[in-house]
């Protein structure tokens, strides 16, 4: 009987903590996270056609009034344990139209997905320009690199109902504030250079740009949050920049003249 009761509790030893066993608790994290970024707006880096094509300088009596002091852009994140898909609502245009420079906004000129590896750090991009029959995709992937230089501080404060810890980093010749909570089981940052080795970054802050989260909700796995199949022509991430320069710039040519492309 002794003999038995010790095979018994050997082989409940086993399966508790054989690999498999682990395996299949490993807790994975699936919802989403909304973010705000926001863009200070320059509005001589803008770009203005006038009705003869010419570009227009800001002292242009029809130069746009109307030119608001941010550009703001939604940003959503599914997350499904290891793998993410990152959607925007940026890349609308402003055409110039009318007397006094009154603008109105127009649409987007080509759809994009990102699809990330969160712990292989790998980031595909699905660039689609054109409609219907026209429609040409377009695929490049990029090994996502982390900003080093990471000064921890003993600040923290709430955002979206986590608790977040300050850091500071050198990036883009200044250095910006960056806040990231551990409460989440997963690293990801809507900057791939300022993610930390672990946590999620829940705001950003540079002197001409922001990244806020202000939803996050857990929901039941997302199969959409997996790269799709899709028939695409890969391209390299300088094609794939000059590809989304390009369908600007049609854009432009095409549907808003006078108008501009930023």
């Amino acid at each position: 009987m002794k003999t038995t009761f010790c095979f018994l509790v050997s082989g409940l030893t086993a399966l508790l903590f054989s690999p498999s066993s682990q395996a299949q608790t490993t807790p994975t994290w699936a919802g989403q996270i909304s973010y705000e970024w926001v863009q200070k707006i320059d509005p001589a880096s803008l770009k203005f056609l006038d009705d003869n094509g010419e570009l227009m300088k800001p002292s242009d009596p029809n130069f746009p009034k109307d030119i608001p002091d941010a550009r703001i852009t939604e940003q959503t994140v599914l997350i499904n344990g290891t793998q993410a898909k990152v959607t925007r609502n940026d890349e609308e245009f402003r055409a110039a139209n009318g007397p006094g420079g009154q603008s109105r906004v127009m649409g987007r000129p080509f759809s994009e997905q990102t699809y990330l590896d969160l712990n292989g750090l790998k980031k595909v991009t699905i660039l689609t320009v054109g409609q219907g029959a026209e429609a040409k995709t377009y695929q490049a992937e990029t090994q996502m690199t982390r900003i080093s230089g990471w000064q921890q501080t003993d600040q923290t404060r709430k955002i979206a109902g986590y608790t977040c810890r300050k850091a500071t980093v050198p990036f883009k010749k200044e250095t910006y504030a960056v806040w990231f909570t551990t409460d989440l089981p997963f690293s990801y940052s809507p900057v791939p250079e300022l993610t930390p080795e672990k946590g999620t970054v829940l705001l950003i802050e540079g002197s001409k740009e922001q990244f806020r989260a202000t939803k996050i909700r857990k929901a039941a796995a997302d199969p959409s949050v997996a790269k799709p199949n899709v028939k695409a022509q890969k391209v390299s991430p300088e094609q794939l920049l000059e590809l989304r320069q390009k369908a600007v710039s049609d854009f432009v040519q095409k549907h808003a003249r006078p108008g501009f492309g930023g």
